[in-house]
Parts: structure tokens; sequence; C-alpha cells
């Protein structure tokens, strides 16, 4: 479904028959959307998939450092520093997961592969990363609430690019969408730097030593090893490539998901159905782009059963969809270059100033009431 073709279903929801819109039909949608998902099996553990994964990624990682002490103090390192930012992103991709209840029925065994995933093996806070992504799932595309909105180098609505008008700052916002990938690269820096501010900070965070032990670890250990065996000039080199790439990696996969579709100001209230399908968007592509992005091209499936297991959101996507379709509920999916695309020209079109191109069209036929 097109964007277009989404802003005029949505039009046609907000205008249909009120007790069809009501909170309670509403909220009918959705149970029946949820047992369906359950009848078809959807929701079924898939030990074996993931414990061989969690098996693999010592695995990886001890062949991969092998292969970095092997190689020696050579510029063929950085093809080396290219692997690692792969290994880093899936191995955030399985991280993600288990955070979302993915993986194991017990919570406690999630959170613990969550801890030892994200901040032993790479080198990120899961504290830091639940408080922010649950406030995001919670309320996805909302103004002050949805924390990804607000980012200190891009503007998502004319009100932040007004805020950032003037001197250098103002010329960036203007031109940002031209800057939005090369910034991507400095996103991996931003997530350890993040991940540290954020436990030894005054927070609430669980098992705050825990992360603090984990966290000393794996970026002490793993800068030590590198400025070992490599000489400073190799070394610097090296990390700025997996850094960059690994922050590249993570944020073209989460990039598609919500930027440019629609955003609701903190007021409006929409039941869950709508809230989490309108504001969301899926990428079609193949299973081995179903690899690459970790299951997140299946953006509206996660946050409509965000502990569905991975493997089964490309068999729940079609079910969503038609659903959708039944329940004049827009359901938008793109193509990979096409959502980039719709990302790039959204928050160029903010940064020029101009209204919000893809206003939620909900708040837009309230408005007029």
């Amino acid at each position: 479904m097109t964007i277009n073709s989404a802003r005029s279903a949505a039009v046609t929801v907000a205008g249909s028959d009120p007790a069809r819109s009501g909170t309670a039909r509403a909220a009918s949608d959705f149970t029946e959307l949820a047992r369906q998902i359950q009848a078809a099996g959807l929701m079924r553990r898939r030990y074996g998939y993931y414990w061989s994964r969690l098996l693999a990624v010592p695995v990886a990682y001890a062949a991969c450092f092998a292969l970095f002490v092997w190689i020696g103090n050579s510029w063929w390192q950085l093809f080396v520093a290219v692997l690692f930012a792969v290994l880093f992103t899936q191995t955030a991709f399985l991280g993600h997961d288990a955070a979302h209840r993915q993986i194991f029925r017990s919570g406690r065994w999630n959170d613990w592969i969550s801890l030892v995933v994200g901040d032993l093996f790479i080198g990120m806070s899961y504290g830091w990363w639940q408080h922010k992504h649950t406030r995001h799932h919670a309320n996805p595309n909302q103004l002050e609430s949805d924390p990804d909105l607000e980012l200190p180098v891009i503007s998502f609505t004319p009100e932040q690019a007004a805020r950032r008008r003037g001197g250098v700052v103002g010329w960036l916002m203007a031109h940002q969408g031209a800057f939005f990938f090369p910034i991507l690269l400095l996103e991996g820096l931003s997530l350890h730097a993040s991940s540290v501010r954020r436990v030894v900070s005054r927070e609430h965070v669980s098992r705050r030593w825990v992360e603090i032990g984990f966290l000393t670890v794996r970026l002490g250990g793993y800068l030590l090893l590198v400025f070992l065996v490599l000489t400073p000039d190799k070394a610097f080199l090296f990390l700025g490539v997996q850094l960059g790439l690994f922050g590249f990696y993570m944020g073209v996969s989460f990039a598609p998901n919500h930027k440019g579709m629609p955003i609701v100001p903190k007021a409006l209230r929409l039941d869950f159905l709508r809230r989490q399908v309108m504001m969301s968007r899926d990428i079609r592509g193949s299973k081995a782009l179903d690899v690459a992005m970790g299951g997140l091209n299946y953006q509206i499936e996660h946050h409509l059963f965000p502990s569905m297991p991975r493997p089964h959101l490309r068999r729940a996507a079609p079910m969503i969809s038609a659903y959708c379709r039944d329940h004049d509920v827009p359901y938008t999916q793109t193509g990979l270059w096409q959502s980039y695309a719709i990302v790039l020209r959204y928050i160029n079109r903010v940064g020029l100033g101009e209204r919000d191109p893809f206003d939620c069209p909900l708040v837009q036929q309230r408005q007029t009431v």
C-alpha cells in the first residue's frame, strides 16, 4: 500500500460508522486478530532456531578475534573491521529478540540473555535500551512520548526544525536530508556513549553493577586488544571503520520502520491496532532481506506482537495485511529503496520548514470537527 492510499483509507476509517470506530469495537478488532494469530501457532516458541543462534554467537566471535590476532598488524584488518561491524549488528538483532521475550517463556532468562548479548558481546546497555525502546513501542511516532522523535541532530517536525534555526545548526537542519546517511556513521559511537552514560548516571538501572562489569570487559577489553595488535594509526582507522559501519548498518535497519509515517500529537488517543499499524511501515523483500534486517522489515507485525518469534513474522505478514484491509486499517508496505527515498524526502522537507507532508489523517479530520 502506498502512502497516499494509506492516507485515504485512514480518512475512511475516521469518517465511517461511529459505533464501529468506538473504543469497544476497536478493542475487539485487535482481540480477533490476536485470536487468529494464536490459532495459527505464530506465537509458539522457536527454541531450535534461537538456541542455534545463541550457540553460534560465541563461536563466531572467537573465530573473528582469532582471525584478527592471526592477521596481526596489517592494513588487511580493515576487512576484518567490516566483518566485525556485520557480526556486532547481527548480534544486536538477537539481543533485540531476547529483550522482547521472543526466545524463552521465562522473563528472567530473556533478561539475562539480553544482558550477556547486549552488554558483553555488543557493548550496549540493556537497561538503557529497554527504557528507551519500551517508550517507543508504547507510543510510536507520538510527539513528546516517542524518544525516537527526539534526536539532537535530526528534526522530524517543523516545530523541531524551527527551534534550531540560525547559524551552522540551522543550515545543517535545512540540508538534513543530504546528511542523514553520513550521520548514521556516528550512530555506533553514540550507542556506546549513551550506554555508558546511562549505567553511571543516577537514573534507575536494574542490575547496574552487572552492566558496568560487562561493559567494562567488552569495551575496555576490545580497545586493549585492538591497540595491542595494531599500531596506533591502524588501530584508529580500524575502529573508525568498524564503529562507522556498525552504526550505519544499525541505522539503515531501523530508519525505514517509522520515519516518514504519520506523526501524532501527544493528546491524541488511538486504539492499539491502529496506533501500531498506521505509524509503522513494512519492507517487502526476500528471505535474505529478512536475515539482513534481523526481521525489522516486518515492523507492523513486530509492533502488534512484540513477543512473536522472528521466524514467524514472514508468515504473519499476509494474515495481518488481509485483516487490516478487511477492517479498513491502513497497512503500508514498500520496497527497501523506496522506503529510504520516503525517509529522505520527508526529513528534507521538514528541514526546509515545510508543513509535515505526512500528517496523520485522523488528526486532520478531528481538527476540522
